[in-house]
């Protein structure tokens, strides 16, 4: 058998190395660029509103009543008709009324007619006097007769002052019978609309039970909302902050004001039987706001519910980022994936980090503020937090910036960024993993048992 040369054994091992050196250089697992879930800084408005749920109302709606009895001979006005005041709105049989008209100004004719009696008697017993008084001085009647006429002629005073007080009573009876016939006829008390008709024509109505109801007028030319406010967002309410609603009919028209009054105490202490006596703590309680909106359109009506938005804070034109881009720390987050086990490895990864980020020319440094800042956050209407800034080699930086208005969806950016930077939302990878593992566990609430 032939023997192989050392050289030719040299060369084919280096071959085969070679070859090996080749197959993992390519078949090696690439390093994958991390992923990022990402959104860019913007310009836009932000506002920190109170949420409330409100009720349309009229502005002001009165119930338009009969003060007499009777039926309801003809009705004037239709539902949604427009009314001037003083307009005749319904007619309410009126005999009645008539009758005790006519019977006032009869009895006034009757007493008229006795005090007529009563003055010419009163001439008659005032010349008897007058002679027995004569006579007397002359000697020519008795006192007893004298004390007669003259009590004759104070009787006959005494009964027409009777008579005219009767008259007196009795005009005030023609007057209130005037009055009566007067409310036969149901006029508008002031300009509006007739919201509703509760008393058909032809049916009775009893005025001396209740006060019966013939329509309800309303001005719907400016209507009021009224909105509730729970107890924890109360103290942050006051007047004149801006608000606007919006309704389930049209959730893009957007309709603004100011807020008018907070009402002192809640609705249910109107139907408390004891008015010291607390709530129960179980039960939510809610304060009603109020505030005015024109409605020369006639488009909101009454009872429509509306979304309220209080104005708390707002900025217009900022620039802006997702709240969820916010870090609590100024330290960036880093890949569950890549977290430390244990103690001393956590150490390690920490002090590699700060050596890292030292040697790091692109590491953040403490952002210096200015006077006018340091009085913002020392206001609570400012913060230093820190965001993670996407580079152009598809790393992320940790970048400190100075927020304004955040209300927990979006947050004013005061400086530290420019508009079109992409700060970094969440991690893909962490995205994935979580999703991952909840369909291994089978879903959010683990594995499902049988």
């Amino acid at each position: 058998m032939p023997k192989i040369k050392p050289t030719k054994l040299a060369l084919a091992a280096l071959a085969i190395v070679a070859l090996i050196a080749a197959a993992w250089f390519f078949l090696k697992p690439k390093q994958e660029q991390p992923q990022y879930i990402t959104a860019a800084v913007s310009r836009g408005d932000i506002e920190n509103s109170v949420l409330a749920t409100g009720v349309l109302e009229a502005t002001k709606m009165v119930s338009v009543g009969a003060q007499v009895s009777g039926q309801v001979k003809k009705m004037y006005v239709q539902l949604g008709d427009e009314v001037k005041q003083g307009q005749l709105i319904a007619q309410i049989d009126s005999v009645r009324q008539e009758n005790d008209l006519k019977t006032a100004e009869a009895s006034i004719k009757n007493q008229q007619a006795q005090l007529a009696v009563k003055n010419a008697n009163l001439a008659k017993v005032d010349a008897e006097y007058k002679r027995q008084k004569t006579m007397y001085a002359q000697d020519a009647t008795s006192r007893a007769e004298l004390e007669s006429a003259l009590a004759s002629y104070k009787t006959a005073q005494a009964d027409i002052a009777a008579i005219n007080a009767q008259i007196e009573q009795s005009r005030l009876t023609l007057a209130t019978a005037k009055e009566d016939l007067g409310y036969t006829q149901i006029v508008a008390p002031m300009d509006g609309t007739i919201v509703a008709i509760v008393t058909e024509e032809g049916q009775t109505v009893n005025a001396n039970q209740s006060a019966p109801t013939i329509v309800k007028l309303a001005k719907l030319d400016t209507m009021t909302i009224k909105a509730e406010i729970s107890e924890a967002d109360v103290m942050k309410v006051q007047e004149g902050q801006n608000v606007y609603f919006t309704t389930l009919g049209d959730s893009e028209t957007k309709h603004y004001a100011t807020l008018r009054q907070v009402e002192p105490a809640p609705n249910s202490i109107n139907t408390e039987s004891n008015s010291n006596t607390s709530s129960s703590s179980s039960t939510a309680v809610y304060y009603n706001a109020l505030f005015d909106v024109p409605n020369e359109d006639g488009k909101l009506r009454i009872d429509m519910t509306a979304q309220v938005y209080i104005i708390l804070d707002e900025a217009k034109n900022v620039l802006t980022v997702p709240a969820a881009a916010v870090q609590t720390s100024n330290r960036p987050q880093r890949s569950r994936n890549n977290a430390s086990t244990d103690g001393q490895s956590a150490d390690k990864s920490t002090n590699a980090e700060a050596k890292s980020n030292k040697d790091n020319p692109n590491h953040p440094k403490r952002l210096e503020l200015t006077e006018a800042e340091k009085a913002l956050v020392k206001q609570g209407k400012a913060s230093v937090a820190m965001v993670r800034v996407l580079q152009a080699d598809g790393s992320a930086q940790p970048q400190p910036v100075l927020l304004g208005l955040n209300n927990r969806v979006t947050a004013q950016v005061i400086r530290g960024l420019k508009q079109g930077d992409k700060v970094v939302i969440a991690d893909g990878s962490d995205t994935s993993n979580d999703s991952a593992k909840r369909s291994n566990r089978g879903g959010p609430s683990g594995p499902m048992r049988m």
